[in-house]
C-alpha cells in the first residue's frame, strides 16, 4: 500500500525538490497544478477478447504509458458501476462514525500490518506546516471473498463488530472481489505489455497481495504550501487502482516538474505502476510521484485497491527488462520483505 517518505524543500513556494529514499531527486517547477493531457486513457474491453491480438493492442498501449508516465485511465473495464458506489455509501456511513468508534480499529492494532484506521491528520511526509487532512480504513486479502482461492489463512483485516455496522465488511468485499478478478486480468495484460509470455506472473498471483482502501478528504483550506490531503509519494506493490468520486484531487508529477491534474472519468479506474513493479522492471516501468489535494469545494471519496505479488515471491528481474548492458539495479527480495519494510516505515508516520 501507499507510500514513500519524501521530503519537500521549498526554495519559494512555487517550487521544490523531492528526494525518494533510493536517492532520486525530483524537481518540481510549481507546486501548483496544471491541466495537461499527459496520462492516456486507454479502453481495455479488449482484454476480454479471445483474439490474442486484440489483447495485446491493448497491452502495447498500456506499455507505452507504464513506461513513460506510469499512469493511465482504463474505461470500459467491464466493472458494474453499482459495486462502486455501493462501496462508497459504506465508505461514508463508516466515516461519519464518532472518532471514538472508529479508533476501536485503530491500525496500531495491527503492527506490521497496513489494516484497519488511519485517523485525519496522523501523517506528513513533505514537512508541511499541517499533516494530511485525510482519515482512510484499509482491508486486506481475504480468501473467503476470493473465488480461485488456494488457502484458508485468515485475513489480517480488523472489522467493528457486525451490530455497530450491518453489511460494512460485505459491502467492501463485494467490490474487492470484482477489482481483484480484473486486477489478475490485468497482470496477464502486463505480462503482455512487458513482451513476455501472457500467463508469465501466474504462480505471482495465486495468493496476491490485494489491499483496499477507503479514504475521506475534507475541503482543504489551508494553502497547498501548508497542507496536502496526502503528500508527495509513491505506492509500494505492483500497480494500484484508484475509483475516484466525482471531486478534482488527485495530482501526478509530471516528468517536466508540473503537477497534473488527473481528473475524475466517470466509470474509470486511474491505474498507476508502483514501486515493485518498477523494480522488477529495472525501471521499464515507472512508479511515479502523486499527491491529493481537495480544493474542490465539497467532500472528496475514494477507493485504491493496491494489488502485489504473493509476499513469499522473490521481486525477481523481468528477463525483458535486463540485459548485459543493463544489469539489474536493485537487490533481490521477497514481496513480503518489501512490503513489512514500507508498511512498518508508514505506519511510524514518516510520510
Amino acid at each position: 500500500m501507499s507510500r514513500t517518505t519524501t521530503e519537500l524543500d521549498q526554495g519559494k513556494a512555487s517550487a521544490g525538490t523531492i528526494r525518494l529514499p533510493n536517492g532520486q531527486v525530483l524537481n518540481v517547477k510549481s507546486n501548483i497544478s496544471i491541466e495537461a493531457d499527459e496520462i492516456p486513457v486507454i479502453d481495455v474491453s479488449g482484454i476480454y477478447s479471445e483474439n490474442i491480438e486484440d489483447r495485446k493492442a491493448v497491452a502495447e498501449k498500456v506499455r507505452e504509458a507504464s513506461h513513460r508516465i506510469g499512469f493511465f485511465y482504463a474505461i470500459n473495464h467491464g466493472i458494474d458501476p453499482k459495486l462502486a458506489d455501493g462501496a462508497f455509501e459504506q465508505a461514508k456511513r463508516f466515516f461519519a462514525m464518532p472518532i471514538e468508534k472508529k479508533m476501536e480499529v485503530d491500525t496500531a492494532l495491527v503492527p506490521g500490518e497496513f489494516v484497519g484506521y488511519h485517523a485525519m491528520q496522523q501523517y506528513s511526509g513533505n514537512d508541511r506546516k499541517h499533516k494530511d487532512l485525510s482519515e482512510a480504513f484499509n482491508i486486506a486479502y481475504d480468501a473467503k471473498y476470493d473465488p480461485e482461492a488456494i488457502t484458508d489463512e485468515p485475513s489480517t483485516s480488523i472489522f467493528l463488530p457486525e451490530n455497530d455496522l450491518p453489511g460494512f465488511k460485505d459491502g467492501l468485499y463485494a467490490y474487492h472481489t470484482r477489482i481483484l478478478q480484473f486486477a489478475r486480468k490485468m497482470t496477464r495484460i502486463f505480462a503482455l505489455a512487458l513482451h513476455l509470455p501472457e500467463d508469465f506472473f501466474a504462480d505471482y498471483i495465486k495468493q496476491p497481495e490485494a489491499g483496499m482502501r477507503i479514504l475521506h478528504y475534507p475541503q482543504q483550506e489551508h494553502s497547498v504550501d501548508d497542507q496536502n490531503g496526502i503528500g508527495a509519494h509513491t505506492d509500494f506493490e505492483c500497480f494500484t487502482m484508484v475509483t475516484q468520486d466525482s471531486s478534482d484531487g488527485l495530482e501526478v508529477l509530471s516528468k517536466s516538474g508540473y503537477w497534473i491534474k488527473a481528473k475524475p472519468i466517470p466509470d474509470s479506474f486511474v491505474i498507476n505502476i508502483a514501486d515493485c513493479f518498477m523494480r522488477q522492471t529495472n525501471d521499464f516501468f515507472v512508479s511515479t510521484v502523486h499527491r491529493v489535494i481537495n480544493k474542490s469545494g465539497q467532500e472528496r471519496y475514494s477507493i485504491p485497491f493496491f494489488y502485489g505479488f504473493d509476499r513469499k515471491k522473490v521481486l525477481e528481474p523481468v528477463p525483458t527488462c535486463v540485459s548485459e548492458d543493463n544489469p539489474m539495479k536493485y537487490p533481490l527480495m521477497t514481496s513480503g520483505e518489501y512490503y513489512k519494510w514500507r508498511a512498518s516505515k508508514a505506519k511510524d508516520g514518516e510520510l
